[in-house]
């Protein structure tokens, strides 16, 4: 049978994202991928051993947007480790609060993608409005939309005071009724469930071999999370428990999705109800001298980072690990056997973000 090389991407109408598939196909059928990267490198992990140590809480913070909060979250986490800085209980609460809602509206954002690229485009945009409430309680707590700028090395500079906490719990109540409201149009019906249910296929087994974090590889029913770590024990304290779903198709990295919105929106509602009072920031000592692995969760899955010190106002080495990263090789498993028409979907589903993969 005659073979064809289609390129997918690095521009697509349902991928934006500057990443090239190269598949090779068999009339309609995937047989073989190969994933090309390297159109937007921005050279941040040398920009961080330029800059002051202060100053690259902002530039990590600009690795991915979406994810601004958490990847600030996971490098002060990381110096407060080197320099060994306990930041306050009530800063560890806030900084949940704000990943929670980072992690709320970067769901909706790629269920409404996903919505979107399946053909359901009002259901696309009552999924973006939604997320717009979300983002005016980030505006409302930190001043900005996205990039919040509220984490720093020994704890938060921004406080929540009760009323602001009262006014979230209450959003977050009626942002849950209003997902209640959108939930069906995914998760029940048949053109979705057409579209999702057996394809791309990831086994747990195959999951862990190729590495595949977050909602890519709980959505194989693997029960990995980087809240669980020792280090994150403020989410032990909310009484945190991993999302997962068993077949390892789009359906259940999707649905893997779902469920995290909702727990995350109980969880900004539990650490905002358990807040300790206290300070928010405590001193810390400098220059940092050492080195240091840290590991958060972000939407979508392990965020690693290794930070190395010598004592200067330097860093020697800031190297990132992006999820995007690690859940790329699963495609080379998921798309084979796939339609064409199949691929954009299947893509989507591990929630690809190649500008903070290339940084």
């Amino acid at each position: 049978m005659a073979r064809t090389v289609v390129p997918f991407g690095p521009q697509h109408p349902v991928l934006p994202e500057p990443v090239q598939l190269t598949l090779t196909c068999e009339d309609d059928r995937v047989v073989e991928v190969a994933p090309v990267i390297g159109y937007c490198h921005r050279g941040i992990e040398k920009g961080a051993e330029r800059n002051g140590i202060h100053q690259n809480v902002f530039l990590v913070e600009r690795i991915c947007g979406i994810c601004s909060f958490i990847h600030a979250q996971c490098y002060c986490q990381a110096l407060e480790e080197l320099t060994g800085t306990v930041p306050p209980p009530r800063a560890r609460y806030l900084r949940v609060v704000w990943a929670e809602l980072s992690r709320i509206h970067s769901h909706l954002l790629w269920l409404g993608l996903f919505a979107d690229g399946i053909g359901f485009e009002s259901v696309f945009m009552q999924l973006w409005r939604i997320r717009e409430k979300v983002l005016d309680l980030l505006e409302a707590t930190s001043g900005q939309r996205v990039i919040v700028s509220t984490c720093v090395i020994g704890g938060v500079r921004r406080d929540i005071d009760a009323a602001m906490a009262r006014q979230i719990i209450d959003k977050m109540q009626e942002l849950r009724e209003d997902f209640d409201a959108v939930v069906p149009a995914l998760a029940h019906d048949y053109t979705v469930k057409v579209r999702t249910v057996g394809k791309g296929i990831l086994s747990g087994e195959q999951a862990l071999l190729l590495g595949a974090v977050g909602p890519t590889l709980r959505g194989s029913g693997i029960a990995q999370d980087m809240r669980l770590l020792p280090y994150n024990y403020t989410y032990a304290e909310l009484g945190f428990e991993p999302d997962t779903e068993p077949d390892g198709d789009s359906y259940s990295r999707m649905m893997v999705r779902v469920k995290e919105t909702y727990t995350s929106i109980d969880l900004v509602t539990r650490a905002l109800q358990m807040m300790p009072e206290g300070d928010i920031r405590v001193p810390v000592e400098y220059p940092p001298a050492g080195e240091v692995v840290m590991r958060v969760e972000q939407p979508r899955g392990e965020l690693f980072y290794y930070v190395k010190g010598n004592g200067s106002p330097h860093l020697e080495r800031l190297k990132v690990r992006t999820p995007t990263f690690a859940n790329i090789p699963t495609l080379l498993v998921m798309l084979p056997g796939a339609s064409l028409a199949d691929v954009p979907v299947i893509t989507l589903s591990i929630d690809p973000c190649i500008s903070c993969t290339e940084r």
